[in-house]
């Protein structure tokens, strides 16, 4: 179709109908083009002109990209704003940050990660070997801080004790009582003292979709009892000056601050008796809990956040400040295991729209002199439709319509009768939808119609891959379009991928003020590609996302914003080939082949096939092993 262009509509409406300035963090926005935005203090740069240089270098959508300013960024912003804090407040500690390895395990993210927080000694938490390797390998600064969480087995223990030896502040956080029996043996065997953490399970449990991670009820941590078991075990070993640290996590995803303010009380509480036991504590480690704004509502709802993040950590030092001044305690050094916070907003899924399905009238044939009279009823309703009446004619369109199945199903009627129904149907629940804004109150029967005629809008994308929280856990992150923002969305749809899975799909969105069920839209124009962008998903994303239909990894790209508007391509990452997932699920690509080849050498043998044409199908079967698994476009 021609773009219908409407002059009254700017990119202004859609930055306010897309909340874009919410949950942007300033780090995206619109230009008066209408294009979005990726922005630094000092730069601007157009998500399409990124898009334009990917297809030059022929990758295809979809394209995970991550911008590494933002990444920076976050860990400037977060270590500053303690920094400020802890200047403003007086407070004798200093901050030390972690990111929690598990977030995104991706090495791009990773070392990024080292190279933009040496400046802060920026450290890591890791829960796994796998991830003390990643920490070891990566961290360059001696000192860096590393935060053991998680089981322990020997060759964990004897990896961090090394690591000890070779500079770093490898701290060992006791979770389960047997942990510290294990430390100690390996500590003496190698003769490298070890530092060590407690972490205790608090009373205070948060709110929102993560609060199992908090309260007594938690997987990991100490009870008062074992705490006090762990205390009289290094006594005895004459090792109490090694328990430096006191793990404290509040929760996940906290959305509101006064829960924070709550867990540091607590947190303070432990931290002043075991000082009083004579344990040498030097830092508190306050876990996780910086919440990301996911709809920018600014509210203590559990995808949201009622505080900034300058307010977070005033509120931690100033808790922790006035707390431990009562019990004249020395002021620790204050740990962080900030993830989600700081990897979110740095990368953005996007993907282009590959069809739409529309539920609206195709035509409304005239009517017959032959037509069945249940037809005839079907195109009466109209002719009463009014606001006041919208509850009986959506009635009586449903009854006309399920008379019409039944005559279908005993075969009075053929498909082009049922054919002509289903339009009348469609044109009247259509012209009902148009209705209800005009009422006061919308009939409980009709509250979803306006979502049961939304356009079906198919992208170019795996939910399970590349967005595996929404499936699993409802997860809401901004959605929107990332060009022709200063036209007038003029449809209403819910997203579909390409999985054959009626779960793949997407029907909750954010909106300026409230969530809602359909997404606005442009209609798509022949020969014109559409992109829609995900954002903030830089967050357990990619390490969570799974094989299903076999689809696999996104081609990635990472890019750098320069001052001057331009952009550098840093590193860019094919994703998975067939033959790449096949072998992810235990099939060997080149048996596959050969087996191709002989099915194929049969057929030539049968007569149903020439050679040539062999030499053809195994070119083909070849070239797509090789191929990506999302949809092609063709050259």
């Amino acid at each position: 179709m021609d773009r219908q262009i409407d002059f009254l509509w700017e990119y202004k409406q859609s930055a306010k109908l897309y909340g874009i300035e919410g949950w942007s963090n300033d780090y995206f926005g619109l230009s008066p083009d209408g294009l979005v935005t990726a922005k630094t203090l000092t730069t601007s740069v157009p998500l399409m002109d990124i898009v334009n240089g990917m297809e030059e270098r022929d990758l295809q959508m979809p394209v995970l990209l991550r911008i590494e300013n933002i990444l920076d960024a976050q860990i400037q912003r977060l270590n500053e704003a303690f920094r400020e804090a802890i200047k403003d407040l007086n407070y004798q500690g200093s901050y030390r940050g972690v990111y929690p390895i598990k977030v995104n395990q991706q090495a791009q993210v990773v070392e990024e990660i080292a190279d933009f927080g040496s400046r802060y000694k920026h450290g890591f938490e890791v829960g796994s070997k796998p991830e003390m390797i990643a920490a070891l390998s990566t961290l360059e600064e001696m000192g860096g801080l590393i935060i053991c969480n998680g089981y322990k087995d020997q060759e964990f223990i004897d990896l961090g004790l090394w690591a000890i030896k070779l500079g770093f502040l490898c701290i060992f956080v006791i979770e389960t009582p047997p942990e510290l029996s294990l430390i100690i043996e390996r500590s003496k065997s190698l003769g490298i003292e070890p530092m060590i953490g407690m972490r205790v399970k608090m009373s205070s449990k948060i709110s929102g979709h993560w609060n199992s991670s908090s309260g007594e009820r938690s997987v990991f941590g100490l009870t008062t009892t074992q705490l006090i078991d762990v205390v009289d075990c290094l006594k005895q070993e004459q090792m109490l000056h090694c328990l430096q640290l006191l793990h404290c996590h509040l929760g996940s995803q906290i959305p509101n601050i006064q829960e924070i303010r709550n867990g540091v009380v607590e947190a303070c509480r432990y931290y002043a008796d075991l000082v009083n036991e004579g344990a040498e504590l030097k830092y508190i480690d306050l876990g996780g809990g910086l919440a990301v704004d996911y709809t920018g509502m600014q509210s203590n709802d559990e995808q949201s956040r009622n505080y900034s993040l300058a307010e977070y950590c005033e509120d931690v030092v100033d808790t922790l400040k006035q707390t431990l001044d009562n019990y004249h305690i020395e002021h620790p050094i204050i740990v962080t295991e900030s993830g989600r916070a700081t990897v979110a907003y740095a990368s953005v899924l996007i993907f282009n729209i590959l069809d739409t399905t529309r539920f609206e009238p195709t035509q409304i044939t005239p009517q017959k002199e032959d037509e069945h009279p249940a037809l005839t009823k079907m195109r009466s309703v109209n002719d009463y439709l009014t606001p006041e009446k919208v509850q009986e004619c959506y009635n009586d369109i449903h009854y006309y319509r399920n008379e019409i199945h039944e005559l279908f199903r005993t075969g009075q009627i053929n498909l082009r009768t049922q054919s002509v129904a289903e339009n009348l149907f469609l044109d009247t629940l259509q012209q009902i939808s148009n209705m209800l804004d005009e009422l006061e109150r919308i009939p409980p029967d009709l509250e979803d119609l306006k979502l049961s005629l939304s356009d079906i809008y198919y992208g170019n994308f795996s939910l399970f891959q590349s967005l595996p929280d929404i499936w699993a856990i409802d997860q809401l992150f901004p959605v929107m379009p990332i060009h022709r923002l200063n036209e007038r969305p003029d449809r209403q749809a819910v997203l579909s991928d390409i999985t054959c899975d009626c779960d793949g799909k997407i029907d909750c969105f954010i909106g300026h003020q409230e969530t809602s069920k359909t997404l606005p839209l442009h209609s798509l124009i022949e020969g014109e590609e559409y992109y829609l962008g995900v954002f903030l998903v830089g967050a357990y994303q990619e390490t969570l996302g799974d094989l299903h239909n076999l689809f696999g990894d996104t081609n990635v790209v990472s890019v750098r914003l320069n001052r001057d508007g331009s952009f550098d391509f840093v590193k860019e990452i094919h994703g998975d080939t067939i033959a790449d997932v096949l072998s992810y699920v235990e099939y060997q690509p080149k048996e596959m082949q050969l087996r191709y080849r002989n099915k194929a050498e049969r057929a030539v043998k049968e007569g149903r096939i020439s050679a040539r044409e062999r030499q053809q199908m195994i070119k083909a079967f070849n070239a797509s092993l090789l191929g990506y698994t999302y949809y092609e476009r063709e050259e």
